[in-house]
């Protein structure tokens, strides 16, 4: 199946996007969840698992990094774009909307954002 060239591009904008915007290396990410601090940041799932909503996505960015570390945007399928896209719009929303997460580490905005592959310390 050939893909209309507003897909190709929607998906390089988005892959771009990610790739700016998730600034943690996979190894990175994966320590950091393995961090008690990791935990207890963000809305917990639905499941009843405990594990919040940011946790498991930060576990889906790490097999996206993974996957493709080369980031060639011609290798991500389809469930990683909607994933990608998913963590672009979260991080950019909450970077617009909460300094916190620059000035104080020990805060929930900065754990979150961590939690999405995003460290405000880095930028």
């Amino acid at each position: 199946m050939v893909k209309d060239n507003d897909t190709v591009i929607q998906a390089l904008i988005r892959a771009r996007e990610f790739n700016e915007i998730v600034n943690m290396t996979s190894s990175e990410l994966n320590d950091w969840l393995k961090k008690e601090q990791s935990e207890g940041s963000g809305w917990s799932k639905d499941d009843g698992s405990g594990e919040t909503v940011g946790h498991e996505s930060g576990r889906n960015i790490i097999q996206i990094l993974d996957k493709n570390p080369d980031k060639d945007p011609d290798k991500y399928d389809e469930e990683d774009l909607q994933h990608m896209r998913k963590v672009v719009s979260y991080c950019k929303r909450h970077l617009a909307q909460e300094e916190k997460a620059k000035q104080d580490t020990d805060s929930k905005s900065y754990k979150s954002l961590k939690n999405w592959g995003h460290d405000a310390l880095k930028t």
